[in-house]
């Protein structure tokens, strides 16, 4: 049988999400000479390697299954890079990507090569995030992946339309915007894509370390990227400039600075615009979340640092890709 797919999956130090990944692509109700899996590892790990020969060699004992390879990616490049690693090694005409913590349905890789059709030249799935309970600020942001748009964790696109469109910019380092990069490449470029729901991935919520959301401002970086590249799409599709971040900064700023001065009635204003504010933030995102001590806890300490970091790389992205972005 022609091998018509060819499925993608950037990893990186993560053994038992990639195992589990594999497994559910190694079951899909597709004839197993159909398609191919190809693993890109990011910072070429050893570990890494001999788990995937593993699976392959255990496979290979059960019968017919999908050819399963290794990649090394030399370096550490992100996810992006890998992905290029992995798409350009590919040896079939359509790629599918997903990510090494996500679980494929049966169907998914059947369902996405049947909605390239009729001149359609990529796709994305549905993206499912089982969530319960009262969700933390984190998980709630992590379940906005079930409603967003075209995404790598759940997407299938033509190889010689990756070609055309150079694949993924590897200058976005981390796990952000780089899909939407590619989605904006497509659409400048007037390549037709389509939302095909029955190609469904189960993307599990990993636990997260106390103040991840501190972490994940850096991400704010890569905005400036895809707003230099793409200044008419960002503005119709991305939120706007949060000039909230921007108003408690200066807040934090003045109070800083009339302290230092000595301006005792400037430092007590200054102090109540930027308490009133952080405190209005802090409650917005703990409207609908958890009440638990300690999440309320990260939610003030984080509420009251997170502008000025997420304004810090905003900026160093401005500075970085040279571009005037706010």
């Amino acid at each position: 049988m022609t091998l018509q797919a060819s499925v993608v999956v950037p990893t990186r130090g993560r053994p038992d999400l990639l195992r589990r990944c594999l497994h559910e692509l190694l079951a899909q109700d597709l004839d197993p000479a159909a398609y191919e899996i190809v693993v890109a590892d990011d910072g070429a790990s050893e570990a890494t390697r001999e788990i995937v020969e593993t699976i392959a060699q255990d496979a290979d004992e059960h019968g017919p299954h999908a050819c399963v390879r290794y990649l090394p990616v030399c370096g550490r490049h992100g996810p992006a890079a890998a992905r290029n690693t992995g798409w350009r090694a590919a040896r079939a005409p359509i790629i599918a990507f997903t990510d090494d913590d996500c679980l494929p349905a049966p169907c998914w890789l059947r369902a996405g090569i049947n909605s390239l059709s009729d001149g359609v030249a990529a796709a994305w799935g549905q993206t499912i995030v089982p969530t319960s309970g009262i969700p933390t600020d984190y998980e709630r942001d992590a379940a906005g992946l079930a409603t967003a748009g075209f995404v790598t964790a759940n997407c299938f696109c033509c190889k010689e339309v990756l070609a055309a469109v150079g694949g993924f910019d590897e200058r976005f380092t981390m796990a952000w915007r780089e899909d939407t990069d590619l989605i904006f490449a497509l659409t400048e470029h007037k390549i037709d894509f389509v939302h095909a729901p029955e190609a469904t991935v189960v993307h599990p919520i990993r636990s997260a370390p106390w103040g991840i959301s501190l972490r994940q401002q850096r991400k704010s970086m890569f905005n400036a990227l895809l707003y230099k590249k793409h200044p008419d799409l960002y503005r119709r599709y991305i939120p706007l400039v949060p000039w909230h971040y921007y108003r408690t900064t200066a807040a934090l700023l003045a109070t800083i600075v009339m302290l230092l001065r000595g301006q005792r009635a400037l430092t007590l204003l200054g102090a109540s615009a930027w308490a009133w504010m952080t405190g209005r933030f802090c409650a917005r995102r703990l409207r609908g979340t958890s009440r638990a001590a300690r999440h309320i806890a990260e939610m003030v300490v984080t509420s009251a640092v997170i502008p000025p970091v997420a304004i810090f790389w905003r900026l160093r992205g401005a500075l970085k890709f040279r571009v005037v972005f706010l």
